[in-house]
């Protein structure tokens, strides 16, 4: 069933039933299904936002020459992408409404295919049939045949898998779509969470040959930054694709508040909180790896991110069960694509507390 005839159902309904079960644990509920930053947001951040709350006025939808430079400064400073300018960055208001509605606003629709990973956020096909076109999941250049994609989505880091695409199939991707004329939207919002690989951006002249033509990029500062709530990302690249957005947003009113304009700039050019928080994750990762494969899991990719990537080798519902019962909730790897039905993605972004809570449950199996 489709919701209104156009869009997928939103999976995590789906999980009602395991959550309501997993409250009822003693201890109560210990929630890694969703990867909410549960962390406080950090000081330089909130005094920028109460720095600049008095904001009588309209932004404009392009945003603010610091806010856009901000954005060019970290991408140099953490990340190695040169060339880009003022006219090549828009920020958003988080990252999953450009996401939603990326084909729509570049104009993509009926008779257009649109290609994402074949394990990938669902947003992905929501934007596909939302503008109207065909959507198909494949990890394979060679599954089109004759078709070329108008736009293909890549994501590395992954979400679920946590996997990190080598530079060389970067190269080969940026190659093929500028080779065919498909717009190739590459998904970083996990670019600073990396644990046992080192991420590129898709926009490094390493990968893009020192040219934006044909590519974005896109960055989010919830999981960076612990600004979930705030709604702050931002798309960067080629500057003829970031400007037919900006004509679309312009008349859609899609503009990012000038105070989180001004608390995304703190956060941008602050590093110090980005690596506390890296080593508050890279501990609650390790715990729960070893708590999960000491109780029988297995865990693939996963070496960026915010997720473990588990199996036991079972229909994925069933050790979705399986944690339920134990009062651990648990995302199913079918919400990804039907190559994760034997899979579960479990985040590390809940409090020390919980998840040496899970720790502790995932120990008493083997007791």
């Amino acid at each position: 069933m489709r919701v209104s005839g156009r869009l997928p159902d939103f999976p995590w309904d789906a999980l009602v039933e395991h959550a309501e079960r997993a409250r009822a644990h003693p201890d109560g509920i210990v929630d890694l299904s969703i990867g909410t930053p549960v962390d406080p947001t950090p000081a330089v951040v909130q005094d920028a936002l109460r720095a600049a709350a008095d904001s009588p006025g309209y932004p404009l939808t392009i945003g603010t020459q610091a806010t856009r430079q901000a954005c060019i400064d970290w991408l140099s400073r953490r990340h190695g992408v040169t060339g880009l300018g003022l006219d090549g960055v828009l920020p958003l208001i988080g990252s999953k409404e450009l996401v939603a509605t990326l084909p729509l606003q570049l104009g993509v629709g009926p008779g257009d295919l649109v290609a994402w990973p074949e394990l990938a956020y669902p947003t992905y096909e929501v934007g596909a049939a939302l503008a109207g076109a065909r959507g198909v999941a494949t990890d394979s250049l060679t599954s089109f045949g004759p078709e070329t994609p108008a736009l293909l989505w890549i994501n590395s880091p992954s979400n679920p898998t946590g996997r990190v695409l080598p530079p060389e199939h970067l190269r080969k991707v940026v190659d093929w779509c500028r080779e065919r004329g498909t717009v190739l939207v590459s998904d970083e919002c996990y670019l600073e969470c990396a644990w046992d690989a080192t991420p590129m951006s898709v926009l490094h002249p390493d990968i893009s040959g020192g040219s934006h033509e044909g590519i974005l990029a896109v960055h989010s500062l919830s999981k960076r930054s612990n600004l979930a709530g705030y709604r702050c990302a931002f798309v960067a690249g080629d500057p003829a694709l970031v400007g037919e957005l900006l004509a679309v947003r312009k008349n859609l009113g899609l503009i990012m508040p000038g105070p989180q304009q001004a608390a995304m700039v703190a956060a941008l050019d602050d590093d110090a909180h980005v690596v506390e928080q890296h080593a508050r994750y890279a501990a609650r990762r390790a715990k729960l790896r070893e708590a999960l494969e000491t109780a029988g899991f297995r865990v693939d990719h996963s070496e960026a991110s915010l997720y473990l990537w588990c199996s036991r080798d079972e229909d994925c519902w069933a050790t979705v069960s399986w944690l339920a019962e134990r009062g651990i909730l648990a995302a199913p790897g079918s919400f990804y694509g039907a190559a994760g039905s034997q899979h579960v993605r479990v985040a590390f972004t809940a409090t020390d507390e919980r998840v040496d809570a899970a720790v502790a449950r995932l120990a008493s199996v083997i007791e």
